[in-house]
C-alpha cells in the first residue's frame, strides 16, 4: 500500500490531482484507513492507464466512463477496446504530424550548418530538392508533405 504522497512522487503529480481523480470516482475500490487514502497496486495500475488516456487527449469525463465500464465487467470489453483503438489512432496521427515537424527541424539544422560553412545560402538553394544528399532529401520531402 502506498500513501498519496508516495503516489504523487511516483507519477510526478500534485497531491491535489490525485484527490481530484478520487473525487471523480476514478479509484472506485480504493481503501481508506482512518479516512486516509491507501493506494494498492490496483490503483497504481489504474493511474498508469488514466495518465496514458490523459496524455492521449481524453478528458476526465471520458476516463471516468472507461473506469465505470471496468467496474461493470466483461460485457463492456467491446466499448473499452473501441476507446483504446480511437485513442491509438489519434496518437498515431499526432506522431505523423510531429515527425513532420521533427524532419523540418532536422532539415533546417542541416541547412544552416551548410549555410554557415558556405557563408551564404546560394549553393543550398540550388540543391533543393533533388540535389540534396539522399538522407536530407528524405527529411525535406517529409517536412514539405501536405
Amino acid at each position: 500500500m502506498y500513501s498519496i504522497g508516495q503516489v504523487a512522487e511516483m507519477f510526478n503529480l500534485p497531491i491535489s490531482t490525485l484527490r481530484y481523480y478520487d473525487k471523480q470516482g476514478l479509484f472506485p475500490k480504493m481503501e481508506r484507513v482512518s479516512g486516509i487514502r491507501k493506494f494498492s497496486e490496483t490503483e497504481i495500475e489504474a493511474l498508469r492507464v488514466i495518465e496514458c488516456l490523459k496524455k492521449s487527449g481524453l478528458e476526465i469525463k471520458d476516463i471516468k466512463q472507461f473506469m465505470d465500464w471496468c467496474v461493470e465487467g466483461s460485457s463492456t470489453y467491446p466499448q473499452r477496446k473501441a476507446l483504446f483503438e480511437k485513442q491509438r489512432k489519434i496518437v498515431e496521427q499526432e506522431l505523423v504530424r510531429m515527425n513532420k515537424v521533427l524532419d523540418m527541424l532536422k532539415f533546417k539544422c542541416w541547412y544552416y550548418e551548410q549555410a554557415t560553412q558556405d557563408g551564404n545560402e546560394e549553393k543550398i538553394q540550388s540543391m533543393i530538392p533533388d540535389g540534396l544528399p539522399e538522407e536530407v532529401r528524405i527529411i525535406y520531402k517529409n517536412a514539405h508533405k501536405d
